[in-house]
């Protein structure tokens, strides 16, 4: 218990004592607040400040390898063993200085039990929760932007996926919905999962829905496709608009923040047996590993984690349907392609030059084949925000700053496969 407040103060203004001053010094000394305390408190933006340094230094190793390409090769062979010394360094302190602002995800799954129980309550259900992968830990600012979309998805699945009671028995379901959260580490990326062992999605149901409001929803549309339907804005598969997950709206708002850091959303669905909903996540927004490409003079960079695999175009490979339209086929699959010198509107000079290149990149479930001149390399690039220093541009989601001084755009994967649906 903390010492009351009165005897400090007593001791601190009782003159013909002074030897009691330094008791009283030591009984308000916060616990763990001496020399030997394991734990420093340091404020956000000082380590902010550390990580763009850190950014800094790995713009400047960059410029070096770039550089030291061009002298003389006796010293270059001296230097590479330094280059590559300071390339592994710089890595090593980037990873120290980006774990200081992980947090465990225990920060978030921590707010729903309660949340679940009122809900639960109102609603007249049972419902447990069941997390997994608490200390994955995740950047102090993506638990931030995620925490909402996340409450938002729980109690959706309280709300419209799990039954009551009486249903759940006369289904041959325990009474007690489960409602399960998970978060783990993939790669360079973090999933956090939501699912339940509620009614699921039907099918049917959505698609008359989604024709209700105006949709185009073919019988044909694959089940992915169809489960898409609910990021539709305003769409609803309530019979009853409430105000536990969302009022009829919400869904859209949820994948539009997800993207917006640069993730991604997938459901999966089984009619009476529940819906899971993964997001995707980079572990921060500050560093990432990309792939530089070339079109024309210009250079771009691809996220590494949407990349798939590469090929040179062979005769016949591309297809073109109807007047704009054009597929490639690989192996067993048609992906529409996209031509960045066209998107961008890189100047070409030599107007004979046929890009030959594609680099086949994924999100929101989709592939598409972008068509470049060459492929550059891969390598560790600083994120720099774009609309803060600029205005938002279409198809880029920021900008780098490579070994040679040029600026490079980031491209958004997920808006250029949008593009191919419209």
């Amino acid at each position: 218990a903390a010492p009351a407040p009165a005897e400090p103060v007593a001791a601190a203004t009782d003159a013909p004592k002074p030897a009691a001053a330094p008791k009283a010094a030591s009984k308000v000394e916060p616990k763990g607040a001496g020399l030997d305390s394991a734990t420093l408190r340091v404020s956000v933006e000082k380590v902010d400040q550390l990580i763009n340094l850190v950014g800094e230094l790995v713009i400047t190793q960059a410029m070096l390898a770039q550089n030291s390409k061009g002298i003389d090769a006796g010293l270059y062979q001296q230097m590479t063993s330094g280059l590559a010394d300071l390339e592994r360094n710089t890595r090593d302190l980037q990873e120290a200085v980006m774990s200081i602002r992980m947090i465990p995800m225990s920060m978030v799954f921590n707010r729903f039990p309660r949340m679940l129980r009122d809900l639960a309550a109102k609603l007249s259900k049972k419902v447990e929760l069941v997390t997994v992968g608490e200390a994955t830990e995740l950047d102090k600012g993506m638990v931030e932007k995620i925490t909402d979309p996340l409450t938002h998805l729980v109690r959706n699945s309280c709300d419209h996926g799990i039954e009551l009671p009486a249903d759940r028995v006369a289904k041959g379901k325990p009474e007690t919905g489960t409602i399960t959260l998970v978060a783990q580490h993939q790669g360079g990326s973090i999933v956090i999962e939501v699912r339940d062992d509620g009614r699921g999605l039907n099918r049917q149901k959505l698609i008359a829905k989604a024709r209700e409001k105006g949709i185009d929803a073919p019988d044909s549309m694959t089940d992915q496709e169809c489960w898409n339907l609910i990021f539709a804005p305003g769409f609803s598969t309530a019979d009853q608009v409430t105000d536990v997950s969302g009022r009829g709206v919400g869904m859209d708002v949820v994948k539009k923040n997800i993207l917006s850091l640069g993730g991604s959303v997938e459901i999966d669905s089984a009619e009476g047996y529940g819906m899971s909903v993964k997001v995707r996540l980079p572990l921060t927004l500050a560093i990432m590993d990309g792939m530089s490409v070339g079109v024309g003079d210009e250079c771009y960079i691809l996220p590494l984690g949407s990349v798939v695999e590469s090929f040179q175009v062979q005769n016949g490979m591309i297809k073109t349907i109807g007047t704009t339209g054009r597929v490639v086929q690989v192996r067993e699959e048609y992906m529409p392609v996209i031509d960045l010198e066209k998107v961008f509107e890189v100047p070409r000079f030599d107007f004979e030059h046929v890009s030959n290149i594609m680099v086949v990149v994924e999100a929101e479930g989709q592939r598409v084949a972008l068509l470049v001149d060459e492929l550059l390399g891969q390598q560790q690039v600083v994120v720099k925000n774009l609309e803060a220093n600029y205005r938002r541009v279409n198809d880029v989601s920021g900008a780098t700053i490579m070994g040679d001084g040029r600026v490079a755009l980031i491209l958004d994967i997920g808006s250029l496969v949008r593009r191919t649906r419209h």
